[in-house]
């Protein structure tokens, strides 16, 4: 019994739309290079300032801190590192683990963590700027 090919008049592409995704990976894809590139420059210059004023008195950091510049360029760079660290996570669990439940488990833990943390640094900095 041999089967033959069943003939449709759809084409190839028509055939294969609606089977998987090929939407997200490439803003994914997009994103991250996107923050590794701004991190270039906001790590370079906030490592140069840190170790500036790494020896100095709390209110030598705190006054440090105030400058607007210095601020927008903290909270910036807190951003990009955390959504870079995130978009890095992703990749990795959706590629190492398998089970759907489990990734999914993992994937929001992951997010909840990586967004408290970011919280707590950006209230850091909010803090030292405001002087509370």
């Amino acid at each position: 019994m041999s089967s033959k090919p069943v003939k449709t008049l759809r084409s190839p592409l028509g055939r294969v739309r609606g089977l998987g995704s090929a939407k997200s990976g490439v803003s994914h894809w997009w994103l991250q290079r996107v923050t590794a590139v701004a991190l270039v420059p906001l790590v370079l210059i906030l490592a140069v300032v840190l170790l500036r004023i790494g020896t100095a008195d709390h209110a030598a950091v705190v006054a440090a801190f105030r400058n607007p510049l210095l601020a927008v360029l903290a909270v910036l760079a807190i951003i990009a590192v955390f959504w870079h660290l995130r978009l890095g996570l992703q990749v990795v669990i959706e590629d190492y683990i398998h089970v759907e439940r489990s990734k999914i488990a993992v994937l929001l833990a992951v997010t909840f963590a990586v967004f408290l943390v970011g919280a707590l640094c950006l209230l850091s900095v909010l803090k030292l700027f405001f002087g509370v």
